[in-house]
């Protein structure tokens, strides 16, 4: 895996993916040229770069790790582990407040030093992911714990561009 450097970005030529907050979207971008573009659901907190804050970071990111390659859709994890539960609808009423993490991850460092990188603003060690969730949760709004909530098909799609190493651009739609 190749770790980007904040000179490179956004990259030219390879792919990248832009998520704006503030319009709660998605966009796979192949050097200048937008590709596959999807709703999405970040923190109900807002932003925010503070660990415990429920708030989802903004910055520079890549993709550190993808998990659950081979899982089934649908499938729990918790800790970044498979659960070897299936979601379903009476399996969330057993577990109303659970923040339900499904079919895979993409697990995200921060690039930044002092901003999403290091202490108690490091992304990583905040487990923030892009990942899958209950077909019944809204997208285009705000309701995570800090993540960012795909639909399955488009996480499927993401899991299979975004390969560790692929730079993730979080920001509020303000540049």
């Amino acid at each position: 895996m190749h770790t980007p450097t904040l000179s490179d970005l956004p990259p030219q030529s390879a792919a990248w993916v832009e998520i704006d907050i503030h319009d709660q979207s998605l966009t796979l971008w192949h050097g200048q040229t937008p590709g596959h573009r999807c709703l999405i659901s970040t923190g109900k907190a807002g932003t925010g770069q503070s660990e415990g804050s429920g708030q989802t970071p903004l910055g520079w990111h890549y993709v550190r790790a993808a998990i659950g390659a081979d899982a089934p859709d649908n499938a729990a994890f918790r800790g970044r582990r498979e659960t070897g539960d299936v979601y379903t609808p009476a399996l969330a009423a057993k577990h109303p407040e659970r923040d339900w993490v499904l079919s895979r991850i993409l697990w995200l460092c921060g690039l930044e030093k002092g901003h999403n990188r290091g202490g108690q603003l490091d992304s990583q060690r905040r487990y923030i992911y892009l990942h899958g969730t209950p077909p019944d949760e809204p997208m285009g709004v705000p309701a995570s714990h800090g993540c960012v909530r795909l639909r399955l098909d488009d996480l499927h799609y993401l899991f299979t561009q975004a390969s560790p190493g692929t730079p993730v651009w979080l920001h509020d739609g303000s540049v």
